[in-house]
């Protein structure tokens, strides 16, 4: 068994279900410390959703060296039934191959993998040009308002300068490092509630029905092309999620009527434009604001892209010396905490394994793609080491 592979199943065996860490961070900080880490545990959230986070720096000889940070995180989403799974989740199996347990591939091989990769690089490299960091959360398959963003609140006002960051999302499809992500489309939300009056189905005239009123402008809604994407995005989405209305009763008009629905947006499109536009559709079939709906917007994040230079340039390298592949780029795909570092780090991108069974039951990583994967990493060190070598 490698180094990588006994630190996955040490990870693995932490039931870290968001938002706990279940020990996890202590298992790293202490092999991030034995390298010359400087360690920083920042709490953040309400005592029922109380997030951990890790910030952990090993500073360079000299204070204005290029800063590299690998970030992720520790928590994981729930298991699902038990009794569907071929072993415990939290038991680390191999099988046919492959580590099966929660978090196998998303992510903490990657975790594992970015250690490794430190302990070795260091080892060859003890006084690199270059700083390394860990950000590393247990808010990230949760509501991330208490995780990576808390701690890019608290290195802004620091002052800390980030230079370069790889996430260890998986992003890969068949091999470790065929794809990366150098970007991910913003998220914005809305919960619109279109006003009615209840009333007996068999008297319409003496009621009013929200459904009726929301359906000329939800079709127009569903049929708009948002933006055209460019040649790093695909065009905007608009999607709904859910429509609530009714009280269950079969003969009774609906008072309100509530949609929830999502954008993932391009760089071609802003939130403040995609909101006006949506409001312009609503009262141009006769809806107005306050009187008629009420719609409450949420921003998830903004989209990014790390265009081609020095991050991607050394991952791509890496993975071409480590693996053969010619990684492609990608911002397809869910949001990350990228889009939280991007706003303090001009160069992120994510980079992690297959991604084929990532919150399924039977959760699993091949053995095959983990070595590649450390090594992915230890290669990029070694690369961006050497281009900051003065």
């Amino acid at each position: 068994m490698t180094d990588t592979q006994r630190l996955a199943e040490a990870l693995i065996r932490c039931p870290s279900v968001t938002p706990q860490d279940a020990g996890c961070q202590t298992l790293l900080a202490e092999r991030l410390r034995a390298l010359g880490f400087v360690c920083e545990t920042i709490e953040s959230g309400p005592d029922d959703f109380r997030v951990t986070n890790l910030w952990a720096l090993r500073p360079a000889a000299t204070p204005d060296a290029p800063v590299l940070v690998f970030a992720g995180h520790t928590d994981v989403v729930p298991t699902g039934p038990l009794e569907h799974w071929s072993s415990d989740p939290f038991t680390p199996t191999v099988r046919d191959g492959k580590l099966y347990g929660r978090g196998a591939s998303d992510m903490k091989s990657s975790l594992a993998a970015m250690v490794v990769a430190c302990e070795e690089f260091l080892r060859s490299h003890p006084e690199p040009a270059l700083a390394i960091g860990f950000l590393l959360t247990s808010d990230e398959e949760g509501p991330a308002r208490d995780g990576t963003v808390v701690v890019c609140d608290a290195l802004r006002q620091r002052g800390q300068r980030l230079d370069w960051c790889i996430v260890g999302e998986p992003t890969s499809v068949q091999r470790t490092g065929d794809m990366i992500k150098n970007g991910r489309r913003g998220t914005l939300s809305g919960r619109l509630t279109v006003k009615g009056i209840q009333g007996h189905i068999a008297y319409p005239h003496l009621a009013r029905n929200p459904i009726h009123l929301l359906a000329p402008a939800l079709a127009e809604l569903v049929a708009t092309r948002w933006d055209e994407g460019n040649a790093h995005f695909p065009p905007t989405s608009w999607q709904v999620s859910n429509i609530h209305g009714g009280t269950g009763a079969s003969n009774v008009i609906p008072g309100t009527v509530v949609v929830d629905f999502n954008f993932r947006f391009s760089t071609e499109s802003t939130p403040d434009g995609l909101q006006r536009r949506v409001h312009d559709i609503l009262t141009r079939h006769g809806l107005h604001e306050d009187v008629d709906y009420e719609l409450v917007w949420t921003l998830g994040g903004l989209p990014f892209l790390t265009p081609a230079g020095a991050l991607v340039d050394a991952v791509r390298s890496a993975i071409r010396d480590v693996t053969g592949l010619e990684a492609e780029l990608s911002t397809t795909g869910g949001t990350s905490d990228g889009r939280f570092i991007a706003q303090i780090c001009p160069q992120v991108v994510e980079l992690g394994p297959p991604n084929a069974t990532i919150h399924q039951i039977d959760e699993c990583i091949a053995l095959d793609d983990i070595e590649p994967l450390k090594n992915i990493y230890r290669r990029t060190l070694e690369r961006l080491a050497g281009a900051a070598r003065p």
